[in-house]
């Protein structure tokens, strides 16, 4: 299982990741653009994953955190979940808190 132990490395060399279709600056999905467009308004550092780019890691992925859907946000190793939740995450400030806590070294 050489794809899981990929994503379990980038998951642990990074304290927020998001596993998404494109890129920050390219996003496509509507939902991987507003995942962006959340950390973003967060002002939070990030790192990202294309999923297109790896096939491996974007089937093992799902298998990985138990989720079936992208865009997924990892935070300080932890499954945040996807678009949905980072919105209403980010609505009550619960996101930001989180965000905050991730880039304190």
């Amino acid at each position: 299982m050489e794809a899981i132990e990929r994503i379990k490395k980038q998951i642990e060399s990074n304290p927020v990741l998001l596993y998404m279709k494109g890129t920050p600056d390219f996003p496509q999905c509507g939902f991987s653009g507003r995942a962006v467009q959340i950390l973003e308004q967060c002002e939070a550092e990030f790192s990202y994953v294309n999923i297109f780019e790896d096939p491996e890691v974007r089937e093992n992925l799902k298998i990985y955190s138990n989720w079936p859907t992208f865009p997924q946000l990892f935070v300080k190793g932890e499954l945040v979940g996807g678009s949905d939740i980072m919105l209403e995450l980010f609505q009550s400030g619960e996101l930001q808190k989180l965000l905050n806590s991730a880039n304190k070294v």
